[in-house]
C-alpha cells in the first residue's frame, strides 16, 4: 500500500481539517507529518464546530487509528487541553492516539523565546503564532531538543533544567522583563507546573517508533493518510522567505515528519481556497483592502482559528497554485470555500505577475523580493447560492466557468469542491 497525502496550497487555513474528516472513513490511520499548536484545523459537524491544533482530523471517527508524527512538535499542556475538550465531549481519544517517541517538546521557555523575538523585531515582526514554534524547531535542528520519549527517561528533568537554562541565558540578550511575558495568561512559574502536570497525563498515552509502525502498517495493507499543517508557501524552504513557518510543509515534510520513503507516496491531495488569504506578515500579491476584501473576511469567516486575528483576505493567486502543485506533485485538487463568493457579480484571478515589464506564470526567486504587479483575469460572478445536492455540471454555469478556468490555468483536475462547513456540503467531481 502507499499513503495518501492531503496539504495545503496557499498560506495555511485553508480547510484541510474538514477534508481529513470527510475522507477518513477510506483510511485506518491518519498521521500529522509536521507543525504544532500553531495549527488550526476547523471540523464541523451537526452544527458543532470543533478545533484541533495537534491531534490529527480523524479523531472524530472511532475505528480509525490516529497517529502524531515525529515531524510534529508538541507542548503538552496545549495537548492536554485538547484532549480535555475531546474527552467533553464523549470522546476517548486516548483509546485510539498514538504519539511518536522522536517528536519534539516545546518547553515553557521556548515560548518565552518566541514572544521576546517578535516583540524585538517591532515593525517587522514575522506574525508568529507565539506558541515556541521556531525556537523549538531552532533546537531541534541544532541537537539541544527534548523528544517525546525522552519523558520515560529518568534523567529527563536534568535534561530539562539544563535546556531551560540555556533559554534563560538566551532571554537575557533581548533585556525585556520575562514578567512582562505571559503565556496565555500565566507567567512562567505558573505555565510550567501546568507544563508538568499534563507531561504525567501524557505519560498514560501510547507511544511507538512511527516510523516502523507506519512501514509495517503499510506492507499488512492498512491505508494511511498523511495530514499536513499550514500551507505550501509557508514553507521554510519554498515559502514566502522568512515569513514562513519552521517546518517542511510541502511534500518533503511527509517523508522527514513521519519516515515514509518516497516510493510509498500516493495521492497527493491539494487543498486551497476558491480566494486567498493569509494571517501574519509577508508579500501578499492579489491582497484586497477594500470592501470586497472585508467581504470574503466576513462571509467566510476569515478569522485564525488558533490567534484569534482577523486574516488577510484576496483574489486567488493561480501562478502561486501553480507552483504549489509543481512541488507537491499534487494528483487531485480539492477546492474550498467557493460558496464564500455567491454574492460577488465580478471575480478576478491573477493568471501572471508583471515583473519588469515581463510576465511570469510562476512566482520566482526575484518576483518574492522585488515589486511585482499581478495580472488579472475577469469572470463574471454566478451570483445565487450554489447547491450541495447538485453535480458540478448542473451547477450555474457561471461557476462551471470558473472552475474550468483554474483547471486550464493549472493543468490540473479538481477532484472534490466544498461549499460549505458540514461533511455534507461537499462535492465529489468526476475525473
Amino acid at each position: 500500500m502507499k499513503a495518501d497525502v492531503i496539504l495545503g496550497l496557499q498560506w495555511g487555513d485553508e480547510g484541510k481539517g474538514k477534508i481529513v474528516d470527510l475522507l477518513a472513513p477510506g483510511y485506518d490511520i491518519i498521521a500529522r507529518f509536521q507543525g504544532g499548536p500553531n495549527a488550526g484545523h476547523t471540523i464541523e459537524i451537526n452544527g458543532s464546530k470543533h478545533v484541533l491544533h495537534l491531534i490529527p482530523s480523524g479523531i472524530f471517527h472511532p475505528n480509525i487509528t490516529n497517529l502524531i508524527g515525529n515531524g510534529v512538535i508538541i507542548d503538552p499542556y496545549i495537548f492536554l487541553q485538547e484532549l480535555t475538550l475531546l474527552r467533553g465531549k464523549g470522546l476517548q481519544p486516548e483509546n485510539q492516539l498514538l504519539i511518536s517517541n522522536r517528536a519534539h517538546l516545546i518547553l515553557p521557555t521556548h515560548r518565552l523565546l518566541d514572544a521576546c523575538s517578535e516583540k524585538c523585531k517591532k515593525d517587522k515582526k514575522i506574525g508568529s503564532t507565539l506558541k515556541g514554534i521556531g525556537p523549538a524547531y531552532t533546537d531541534k535542528t541544532a541537537r539541544n531538543g527534548l523528544r517525546a520519549g525522552d519523558i520515560f527517561n529518568p534523567g529527563f528533568k536534568d535534561k530539562y533544567n539544563t535546556l531551560k537554562e540555556l533559554h534563560l541565558r538566551q532571554l537575557k540578550s533581548f533585556e525585556i522583563p520575562l514578567q512582562d511575558i505571559l503565556m496565555d495568561g500565566h507567567d512562567l512559574v505558573t505555565y510550567e507546573n501546568n507544563w508538568f502536570s499534563a507531561l504525567e497525563e501524557m505519560k498514560k498515552l501510547a507511544f511507538v517508533d512511527s516510523e516502523i509502525f507506519l512501514n509495517d502498517s503499510l506492507a499488512s495493507g492498512k491505508r494511511v493518510l498523511a495530514e499536513g499543517a499550514q500551507g505550501t508557501l509557508l514553507d521554510i524552504d519554498f515559502g514566502s522567505y522568512p515569513f514562513v513557518t519552521s517546518s517542511s510543509t510541502s511534500i518533503g515534510g511527509v517523508c522527514t515528519g513521519l519516515g515514509i520513503p518516497p516510493s510509498r507516496i500516493g495521492d497527493v491531495y491539494g487543498v486551497f481556497k476558491a480566494y486567498c488569504t493569509r494571517v501574519g506578515n509577508g508579500p501578499f500579491p492579489t491582497e484586497l483592502h477594500d470592501e470586497t476584501g472585508q467581504l470574503l473576511r466576513d462571509k467566510g469567516n476569515e478569522y485564525g482559528s488558533t490567534t484569534g486575528r482577523p486574516r488577510r483576505c484576496g483574489w486567488l493567486d493561480l501562478p502561486a497554485l501553480r507552483y504549489s502543485i509543481l512541488i507537491n506533485g499534487v494528483t487531485r485538487l480539492v477546492m474550498m470555500k467557493a460558496d464564500v463568493m455567491n454574492a460577488l457579480t465580478e471575480i478576478k484571478l491573477c493568471t501572471s505577475y508583471n515583473v519588469d515589464n515581463k510576465h511570469i506564470s510562476l512566482p520566482s526567486f526575484v518576483s518574492q523580493n522585488d515589486h511585482f504587479e499581478p495580472v488579472y483575469a475577469t469572470l463574471q460572478g454566478w451570483a445565487q447560492p450554489l447547491p450541495c445536492d447538485c453535480p458540478v455540471e448542473n451547477q450555474p454555469k457561471n461557476f462551471v466557468d470558473y472552475i474550468e478556468f483554474i483547471e486550464t490555468s493549472t493543468k490540473s483536475k479538481i477532484s472534490v469542491i466544498s461549499l460549505g462547513p458540514e461533511r455534507n456540503q461537499s462535492i465529489y467531481k468526476a475525473d
